[in-house]
């Protein structure tokens, strides 16, 4: 997760990706941590403002990870400037924001690739 928050490489990436309306970006658990390094050329944040969510730090306490964290991913796309939006700890959850599907945990992994396949057919 830490490596992937700092990956130079992931910008361009992303940003065709979600540039396309064809193609969806998906990310699970503490996959949106490797959303921290994607920025626009003009340094902005790529998903500033989008909705999304991952790994809460209320699961990340419970399973043992916060005390243990340089960060807590639910607060550093906070700060970053997404919309972060997250069920109680354990809840199957995904969340849509246009092309960009996210799911918070592993629990959420059905509900995500549920709503990749609608944003694919939609």
């Amino acid at each position: 997760m830490q490596d992937l928050a700092v990956d130079p490489d992931i910008s361009d990436l992303f940003s065709a990706v979600l540039g396309d309306p064809g193609k969806v970006l998906a990310a699970v658990c503490h996959g949106p941590a490797s959303f921290l390094s994607a920025h626009r050329p003009d340094g902005t944040w790529l998903f500033k403002g989008r909705q999304l969510t991952g790994f809460s730090n209320e699961e990340e306490t419970q399973a043992g990870f916060a005390g243990n964290a340089p960060w807590l991913l639910a607060d550093r796309l906070r700060l970053a400037g997404a919309e972060y939006v997250a069920e109680p700890a354990w809840t199957p959850h995904a969340v849509t924001d246009g092309n960009l599907v996210t799911g918070q945990q592993n629990y959420s992994a059905q509900v995500t690739a549920n709503a990749v396949m609608k944003a694919l057919k939609g």
